[in-house]
């Protein structure tokens, strides 16, 4: 008899419930932190812990819809990443707003020492590395695969940066093109 659907253990299958996981817990992170620390722990809901913990819910979303968009390119087999230029644009402003809120945290940190602002800065730092884990090195090894692969290879490039990598070498084949 003939299968009506993949199996669940074909590469491909494994892959999208990998990319649809990944998407999902990205965005359930963010109220399971927010609970845990200000409501389960009770940090207080400062300036500076409020915006060290935005900096880093930030990140939790664009990693949440990068790993959604690409279970969409791969769904539809389209060539590149859906919303590669709005990437490319996050990629060279969060630099910019990290630096900013890690600022005001460390000086925070240095004018009031304590559960006030030491939480705040932690955040903030936690979502500078969620940064560099989707656009620059990926930091993250959650499964067998990714830390053999850190054992043999060492670090690799981001998923999102290959993506975005992609993207300016099409930028360029493209500009060539039409000033040729």
């Amino acid at each position: 008899m003939p299968l009506t659907r993949a199996p669940i253990n074909c590469p491909g299958e494994t892959t999208r419930r990998r990319l649809r996981s990944l998407a999902v817990l990205e965005l359930l992170n963010i109220p399971l932190h927010g609970w845990l620390w200000f409501g389960a722990i009770g940090l207080p809901p400062t300036a500076v812990n409020i915006s060290g913990f935005a900096a880093f819910a930030v990140l939790l979303v664009v990693g949440a819809v990068y790993w959604a968009l690409k279970l969409r390119q791969l769904r539809r087999r389209e060539p590149h990443l859906p919303g590669r230029r709005q990437f490319a644009a996050v990629r060279a402003v969060l630099p910019v707003v990290l630096a900013v809120v890690l600022i005001v945290c460390v000086i925070a940190v240095a004018r009031e020492p304590g559960a006030a602002s030491w939480p705040g800065l932690a955040f903030a730092f936690f979502g500078a590395l969620e940064y560099v884990n989707y656009f620059h090195v990926q930091l993250m090894h959650d499964n067998r695969a990714d830390l053999r692969r850190l054992g043999t290879v060492g670090f690799r490039r981001a998923h999102l940066s290959r993506d975005l990598r992609s993207v300016t070498a099409a930028d360029r084949q493209v500009r060539r093109a039409t000033a040729g």
